[in-house]
């Protein structure tokens, strides 16, 4: 009996063994498996890699003529922005000028129709406006000088970063320029206009009125009193 279950004792020891064995190598069967359909996937990736490989554009040859193109257009881009900043300022500035000669002009207008009518203190209060006025045109027409003394610098300036485009090879970057030099120029051509006009018609109407101020106060011309005829 004592030799029976010793016998027993041993088959069980057996069978866990087996049973151990069996365990440990079923993973070992699917990690080889695993491996194989990896590397056979990689190999699939590299025959189909190989199959479509796609073409690199190839890069410019960096020669000395093609790095003077490309300074040559950045030059241009940059006097483009100068050019462009200038002529917005100086639109602006002959604007702000038409505009405070027409608000002079109707202050002139109104201070004659109301000649005769107004007190000493109120004439000498729409005297003094006046005179504010006419200060600030003057400014506004030395603001316009400097600001049309720095745009044609700017336009000289492309003109030279055009013409270095072109003997350069830059073509293009030639043609935009040109394009802008003749969009800054109507454009400033158009605000210069206005501004012309506004003195013409300030002229005149310092003519109209000094006339009229003579004839409604019965004097001269030189008699008209010195302050409507001083231009500070």
């Amino acid at each position: 009996m004592a030799a029976l279950r010793r016998w027993k004792s041993y088959l069980s020891v057996l069978r866990s063994s087996c049973r151990v064995v069996l365990t440990e190598v079923k993973p070992a069967a699917q990690t080889v498996r695993t491996r194989s359909a990896l590397f056979t996937g990689v190999a699939s990736l590299a025959v189909g890699t190989t199959l479509c490989a796609v073409p690199f554009k190839q890069v410019e040859n960096l020669s000395h003529d093609s790095l003077i193109r490309r300074a040559a257009s950045l030059v241009t881009d940059s006097s483009i922005t100068f050019l462009s900043q200038t002529t917005l300022a100086l639109i602006e500035a002959f604007m702000l000028y038409s505009k405070a000669v027409h608000t002079l002009i109707a202050l002139q207008q109104r201070y004659l129709d109301s000649v005769g009518k107004l007190s000493p203190a109120d004439e000498d209060a729409i005297w003094q406006v006046i005179i504010t006025q006419r200060a600030e045109i003057n400014e506004r027409r030395e603001h316009c000088a400097r600001l049309d003394t720095t745009w044609a610098s700017a336009v000289k300036l492309c003109e030279a970063a055009a013409e270095a485009a072109f003997s350069s090879g830059a073509e293009h970057a030639c043609v935009t320029m040109r394009t802008h030099l003749d969009l800054a120029h109507s454009q400033v051509e158009e605000a210069q206009k206005l501004s012309r006009e506004a003195d013409r018609l300030l002229t005149q109407t310092k003519v109209l009125e000094v006339e009229r101020m003579a004839s409604a106060l019965g004097t001269e011309e030189e008699e008209v009193p010195e302050a409507y005829l001083r231009e500070d």
